[in-house]
């Protein structure tokens, strides 16, 4: 197949030997600012191959099946819409010059296309045609095709331009698919450490869960073995004490018994906060319209502690299951925490919502709620708030914040008790100097309940 050239032929296809040095030092050094490997196709078929002198260029990209080469980019009179090729050609491996060079991965020149078998006819018939196979990674990734009118058209130096064409371009192709697998080994590796932080973050929460309900199972047997037997030694202690007021007149023996009195009072308290926490203390729920006993609270606090209670009640608030002198405790020692938390005056709100917490939802309430319907009951003030590094202490039976002589707590450990023990719970919100907002989510109560005559 490969015949002499005469030299007039060559001097008329083919550029100087200085143009064609400087058009592949050109292309030797534009390979590493080339993105993509389309616009490498593109630029070997315009800026190469078509400055090196021959008439046309057509390159064809393989499939991942290696069964099928299609047209991707052209330079010449087949080509006369810049980068854009309209029906592009696609050639089965094996069928065709440029199908034969795919699948055979040699390079072909043919004198003659003439009565050539494996010739497919263009729109415009050449005689002569180089096609030469790109090979990256042992796999074909494309050929490069150019065809010519007049007959022995190309030879030996064609071949050897052609070939360094596809070995340059072939090596840009390895340095492209090494950049995509770094690419997607780092997507990968993205991937496996997000994962890996997220499972992390699971597991220091379960463990964070686990911790609590050990620490709550602990409190429950600490308190079912000595609080009752704790309970009556105060009982004997308050008698004995309220004897002794009785047989005695000294006014600095008397302030000291009452003193005594106190003390005994703040343990009999500790210890039912100690029994809600555990969830031990009993309860009689009933249906009730949390609405109206936070009205009825509302006023029972400004007329006893005369501090202003601004009230947001939702419309047609669900009815919900609890017992109605657990939730009155409950919003008592909530409101005596805020008002002590604003020694220097402000608001304190207490607000009602219905609430429906779905599955998609879970991120906007607390963990431990099951999904279902909620009647939400918000109290907030502007105090002091509370620092970060103590959120997670202020449930903890035995944490106050207040000084010496000035309580044993917050009431905080009987709250959360009461609202797990009733199938809720409760979430706070704080930051210091913004005050603090705690929400109780009761369960609301099946549809058809009946709200309790006497609520």
């Amino acid at each position: 197949m490969l015949k002499p050239v005469s030299s007039s032929l060559r001097r008329r296809n083919r550029a100087s030997e200085a143009q064609m040095l400087r058009t592949l030092n050109t292309f030797a050094v534009d390979l590493m600012s080339i993105p993509c490997v389309e616009d490498l196709f593109w630029y070997v078929a315009q800026n190469v191959v078509g400055k090196l002198g021959f008439v046309d260029c057509v390159i064809y990209q393989a499939d991942e099946a290696q069964s099928e080469l299609k047209q991707v980019a052209a330079w010449g009179e087949k080509n006369p819409y810049g980068r854009n090729i309209i029906n592009p050609l696609v050639i089965p491996f094996g069928s065709g010059i440029t199908g034969q060079v795919a699948l055979n991965r040699h390079p072909i020149i043919v004198d003659d296309l003439v009565g050539d078998e494996n010739y497919i006819p263009d729109t415009e018939p050449a005689r002569s045609e180089i096609c030469v196979p790109l090979i990256c990674g042992g796999r074909v990734m494309g050929v490069i095709d150019s065809e010519h009118p007049d007959v022995e058209a190309f030879g030996e130096p064609e071949l050897e331009i052609f070939s360094t064409v596809a070995a340059m371009t072939s090596a840009k192709l390895e340095l492209l698919a090494e950049t995509e697998r770094s690419q997607a080994r780092y997507k990968d590796l993205v991937v496996a450490h997000t994962q890996l932080t997220q499972e992390t973050s699971t597991r220091k929460a379960l463990e964070a869960k686990l911790y609590e309900s050990r620490k709550q199972e602990a409190i429950g047997r600490l308190t079912g073995r000595f609080a009752h037997e704790f309970n009556n030694l105060l009982t004997v202690i308050s008698g004995n004490i309220d004897l002794l007021t009785l047989d005695t007149s000294d006014a600095g023996s008397l302030d000291t018994l009452q003193d005594a009195k106190t003390a005994s009072s703040r343990g009999a308290q500790l210890i039912r906060d100690m029994l809600a926490f555990a969830q031990r203390t009993r309860l009689t729920p009933e249906i009730l319209d949390l609405n109206g006993l936070v009205s009825a609270f509302g006023e029972d606090c400004e007329h006893s502690l005369s501090r202003p209670v601004e009230r947001h009640l939702a419309n047609d608030l669900w009815l919900v299951t609890a017992d109605p002198a657990a939730v009155e405790n409950m919003l008592l020692a909530l409101a005596l925490n805020g008002i002590e938390a604003m020694p220097d005056g402000g608001t304190l709100k207490v607000a009602t919502e219905n609430s429906f917490h779905t599955l998609p939802e879970g991120q906007h309430f607390p963990s431990e709620l099951l999904p279902g319907r909620y009647v939400k009951l918000t109290v907030s003030d502007q105090g002091m708030g509370i620092c970060r590094e103590q959120l997670p202490q202020i449930f903890d039976p035995f944490f106050t914040t207040k000084g010496v002589g000035e309580g044993t707590g917050l009431g905080l450990s009987m709250v959360l008790g009461v609202m797990r023990q009733s199938g809720g719970t409760i979430a706070v919100q704080s930051e210091v100097g913004q005050g603090s907002r705690f929400e109780l989510y009761f369960p609301a109560a099946p549809y058809g309940s009946e709200r309790s005559p006497e609520s």
